[in-house]
């Protein structure tokens, strides 16, 4: 069976009032508490999914002894003009690290990096 290799993402904060306040800034959702069947004390809140429908659905997640910070792993959000959402950025206390640019006949992309640190992208076709 032939399936996405990504299926959900994690993005993990040490102020959780903080960085959904960040999110809820840049795209304008309200992002909703959820729990960790194996973990209680985690605290997470999940970004609008639709798990019928094509793409990842995610959260941030608050949780002992996993730090956010700029790995090699960058989620990219799928909008529909990056330039709206990276004009939305620093004003919400985060920082654009590459403004949008061209990736040819795939749209265009923009890097940013939330309030806690961790390295995020922008993803449109215009």
């Amino acid at each position: 069976m032939k399936q996405n290799a990504v299926g959900w993402f994690d993005i993990y904060v040490n102020d959780m009032q903080r960085a959904t306040t960040f999110y809820q800034s840049i795209f304008l959702c309200e992002l909703e508490s959820m729990g960790d069947p194996t973990d209680s004390s985690a605290l997470m809140m999940s970004f609008p999914t639709d798990m019928g429908i094509y793409g990842a659905g995610g959260a941030l997640v608050k949780r002992e002894g996993a730090d956010p910070g700029g790995g090699g792993t960058v989620v990219y959000f799928g909008v529909q003009d990056c330039a709206l959402e990276q004009s939305r950025v620093e004003k919400a206390g985060g920082k654009v690290v590459n403004p949008k640019m061209s990736i040819g006949e795939y749209g265009f992309v923009s890097l940013c990096v939330d309030t806690e640190g961790n390295v995020f992208g922008l993803s449109s076709l215009v």
